[in-house]
């Protein structure tokens, strides 16, 4: 599940690791915890994972054979990201989900405004981990 983790959240373009580093910047002088910087510009791969650790610039919460879950719990806002692997039709897949527990106003806000960039910024990633063979 870690190769799968980086070969599609491992190879951000650098329009991608700006937005989130602006976005970070933002978020931390209003006390959300965020990762590092060096997380974002130069994530390592390590060779095994376990509940617990974090991979790239997220915690891992869940982590089995087929699925990974990472996220990042803030008072105002929790959010989740699920790789999960399948096979349809005999062929491997992998299942990209995302879910967050927004508990204010200014988050649903936020969110309403973000979305469709996270939902662009996604499709890019994936997109591009498919045409260079990552997944």
């Amino acid at each position: 599940m870690g190769d799968i983790f980086f070969g599609l959240c491992g190879h951000h373009p650098i329009w991608i690791k700006t937005l989130l580093l602006f976005r970070n910047r933002i978020a931390s002088g209003f006390g959300l915890d965020v990762p590092k910087s060096s997380d974002i510009l130069h994530p390592i791969q390590q060779a095994h994972y376990q509940v617990g650790d974090t991979i790239g610039s997220w915690p891992i919460f869940l982590l089995t054979d087929n699925e990974l879950i990472v996220g990042r719990d803030n008072k105002p806002f929790d959010c989740r990201l699920s790789l999960l692997r399948e096979l349809h039709d005999g062929k491997p897949s992998v299942v990209v989900s995302t879910i967050c527990d927004v508990r204010n106003l200014g988050r649903k806000v936020y969110l309403f405004f973000i979305v469709p960039y996270h939902k662009f910024g996604v499709k890019q990633l994936i997109k591009a981990a498919v045409i260079s063979g990552r997944l």
